[in-house]
């Protein structure tokens, strides 16, 4: 079993302009053109690596390799948006691997790149990349080329090496969970849960009771065999279950106008966990907007802009303002599922705004809700 945090580690070691691995700062999939860059970096590492993994870690400097970490990152569908824009698309994984270094609500992104014959190429128009175009990496840069890709086993070597240096040991296994116990989640109830006599699931998170039901806040969830952070939010609510099979994480989102505010099912992840050393996880989008008086909405709708306006134009605003500047995320999500598309553009033109501002559960509550808002555009039913 791989220790992801080793495996960032080793590949980060490797200091060659590489072909089999990239480094990014941060990726931002709001924009076409930062799909864009994250599709041609994919498509340029598959064509390239045909017979082994390849990878690409987020959150680090380029020049000296300082580990800077980047927002959890919960995207399960990111393969969605690989599929929607490249012909032959390769199999990926995203997942969040937390350093000691680091702010509880930083991580380090690894994105893994399963291997495949088949040459990648873009069968659709994206930002300034034309259909059929084919990417190859060229030491580190992403290149396009219009050559005939040949079947290469350059890296397999180097990367079996990283790869088998990087695997995970019972110690520290132990020293992760006593670190997650008693360090990072000391002002918070802790527990863990070991599956098969091999995989350590350890979460933390501030619990309150509903009715018959146990909410969990300030989740943090992570498979500590590989290093991995399955759950991490600063906000919403989560249900945990288990049993001696599976662990399931089901997340509830807090949504509502006017302070009244309901709790929906956005998401439930299962883990299954099975006797031959392996684990499986499934997603399943639990999702269903609420709906409201188009005629009560067009109104909020415009009072929020109007709140936007001041904002950027340095007004003063009152009481009531700056406590209704917390709400502008999830009242313009809430348009944009009612119906009013250019909800989602004002919110994302409102970024820079809202993370400057004072209050920093503001710019908080934006990038919740970009992340509900990817999860819902990525699900099983669209691309």
């Amino acid at each position: 079993m791989i220790n992801k945090r080793l495996l960032i580690k080793n590949l980060l070691a490797h200091n060659d302009e590489s072909s089999f691995y990239d480094k990014k700062r941060q990726l931002n999939l709001h924009t076409k053109e930062g799909k864009a860059k994250f599709l041609k970096h994919i498509c340029a590492l598959s064509n390239s690596n045909p017979s082994n993994n390849s990878y690409i870690v987020v959150g680090v400097e380029d020049q000296d390799n300082e580990i800077t970490g980047d927002d959890f990152f919960d995207d399960s569908r990111i393969q969605n948006l690989v599929n929607a824009f490249l012909e032959n698309p390769p199999k990926i994984q995203y997942e969040n691997v937390p350093f000691p270094n680091l702010p509880k609500d930083k991580v380090v992104g690894l994105v893994t790149i399963k291997p495949k014959s088949k040459t990648s190429y873009f069968k659709k128009n994206i930002h300034t990349i034309l259909a059929n175009t084919v990417f190859v990496r060229r030491g580190s840069n992403s290149i396009p080329t219009e050559d005939k890709i040949p079947y290469t086993k350059q890296n397999i070597e180097t990367v079996i090496s990283i790869e088998n240096n990087s695997r995970n040991s019972i110690s520290n296994t132990l020293d992760s969970v006593i670190d997650f116990v008693n360090h990072r989640h000391k002002d918070m109830p802790s527990k863990y849960k070991v599956f098969k006599e091999l995989f350590v699931i350890c979460w933390a998170g501030i619990p309150k009771k509903v009715r018959d039901a146990t909410f969990f806040s300030r989740v943090d969830i992570e498979l500590i065999n590989e290093q991995v952070k399955l759950f991490y939010s600063a906000q919403d609510d989560v249900t945990i279950s288990f049993d001696e099979n599976t662990f399931t994480i089901t997340e509830y989102v807090p949504l509502g106008l006017n302070d009244k505010t309901s709790y929906y099912p956005l998401e439930q992840q299962k883990i299954s966990f099975y006797d031959n050393g392996y684990y499986k996880i499934e997603t399943e989008m639990l999702f269903e907007p609420p709906q409201y008086n188009r005629k009560v909405l067009y109104h909020i709708y415009n009072s929020t802009l109007s709140l936007l306006t001041k904002l950027q134009k340095s007004q003063e605003l009152s009481d009531r303002e700056e406590q209704d500047l917390e709400n502008i995320p999830s009242t313009l999500m809430i348009c944009f599922l009612n119906g009013f598309d250019d909800a989602k553009h004002k919110l994302i033109d409102a970024k820079s705004l809202l993370k400057q501002h004072k209050n920093a559960v503001v710019y908080v509550n934006f990038k919740e809700v970009m992340r509900v808002l990817r999860k819902v555009k990525y699900n099983s039913k669209t691309t």
